[in-house]
C-alpha cells in the first residue's frame, strides 16, 4: 500500500492532541477548548504543557516555547521536518509506526531500539539535574536511547551492558532490553567498585570524579547476577561494595563479604538512605 504524503499545510492541521496520543502522551486535563499535559519535552510533576484545540498549537510554559504540530514532532523526536511529515502522515491514517530503517535492535523484552546518541534531550537533562547527577558524568557513561514498545515511542538514559542490552531510565520508565547482563568498566586498576545500578554509578562518580580514572566498575544491574559477578573479583587487590541498604542489598553485601576476602563494605556513609542516589539527593 502506498504511503500517504503530507504537505506542511496539511500536517499543521492534524490535531496535536491526537498526535501526542499516538506517541503515548495523554492529557491530565481535557476541556472543550484546551488540553494540558505533563510536558513530553522535559520532566515535571505538574502539567504546564498546553494545547489550544481552537488554534491547534502548543506552548510549554516551563520552556517558554511553542508552535504547531510539525514543530512539536521535530522537537519531541529530534528529527527534521521531512521525517516529521512521514510520522504525521501515519498519525493521520491511524497507523503510526516509526520507519523500519531506523530499527537498531529487536529483543525479547519487546523493546525496539531505534536510535542511540549522546544525551541532549531537555527532559533527560532535567531528569539528571533533579537526581543531582552531573551531566558531564552521565555523558561519560550513558547514552540517550530512543525505542518503541508495542508501537509506543519513548526515550531514556541508557547504560549498555556486557551483552549489548540496555538498562533504561527516565522519570516515568524503568526497564531493561534483552539480553540482560551486568556491566564491567575497566581502567586497568587494581581496585574494583561494585554497585547495583546505573544511578549508583552516576551518583558515586558525581561525588568523587577522580574515581572514573582510578578504579574499575562492576554494575550488577540486577542482584540476580550476584554469583556471576564473583569471578570478576579475582584479579583485584581491593573490591569496594557500594550496594543498597534494603534487605536484598544487605544480603548481597554479606554474600560478597563471605565469599571474597578482598571485599570491603563502603556503604556506611549512606546507611540512613536506601541507596547512593537517595543519599545524594537528600544531602546535595
Amino acid at each position: 500500500m502506498k504511503k500517504e504524503k503530507l504537505s506542511c499545510e496539511q500536517a499543521r492541521k492534524i490535531s496535536i492532541v491526537k498526535a501526542l496520543a499516538f506517541l503515548g502522551h495523554l492529557p491530565t486535563r481535557n476541556t472543550e477548548k484546551e488540553a494540558w499535559f505533563l510536558s513530553p519535552l522535559r520532566s515535571e510533576t505538574q502539567a504546564s504543557f498546553k494545547v489550544s484545540k481552537k488554534l491547534n498549537c502548543w506552548y510549554d510554559h516551563g520552556l517558554g516555547k511553542g508552535g504547531n504540530c510539525i514543530d512539536l514532532i521535530c522537537e519531541l523526536q529530534n528529527i527534521a521536518v521531512r521525517e516529521a511529515l512521514a510520522i504525521l502522515a501515519q498519525v493521520n491514517t491511524g497507523s503510526y509506526a516509526l520507519p523500519k530503517a531506523r530499527i537498531l535492535k529487536v529483543n525479547r523484552s519487546g523493546i525496539v531500539i531505534r536510535q542511540v546518541k549522546p544525551i541532549q534531550h531537555p527532559a533527560l537533562l532535567t531528569y539528571l539535574k533533579n537526581r543531582k547527577i552531573s551531566p558531564v558524568v552521565a555523558q561519560g557513561f550513558c547514552k540517550e536511547v530512543h525505542y518503541t514498545i508495542k508501537e509506543k515511542y519513548g526515550f531514556s538514559i541508557g547504560l549498555k551492558n556486557n551483552s549489548g542490552g540496555w538498562d533504561l531510565r527516565n522519570k516515568y520508565f524503568k526497564a531493561s532490553s534483552s539480553p540482560k547482563d551486568l556491566r564491567w568498566i575497566t581502567n586497568e586498576s587494581q581496585k574494583l567498585i561494585v554497585i547495583e545500578g546505573m544511578f549508583d554509578l552516576l551518583s558515586l562518580v558525581t561525588l568523587f570524579p577522580n574515581l572514573k580514572r582510578k578504579a574499575d566498575f562492576l554494575i550488577l544491574n540486577s542482584i540476580a547476577f550476584t554469583e556471576k559477578a564473583l569471578p570478576y573479583f579475582d584479579t583485584y587487590t581491593t573490591v569496594e561494595l557500594y550496594l543498597d541498604q534494603d534487605k536484598a542489598g544487605r544480603k548481597t553485601t554479606s554474600f560478597f563479604l563471605n565469599n571474597n576476602a578482598t571485599c570491603i563494605d563502603k556503604s556506611c556513609f549512606y546507611k540512613a538512605e536506601k541507596d547512593l542516589n537517595a543519599w545524594l539527593m537528600k544531602t546535595h
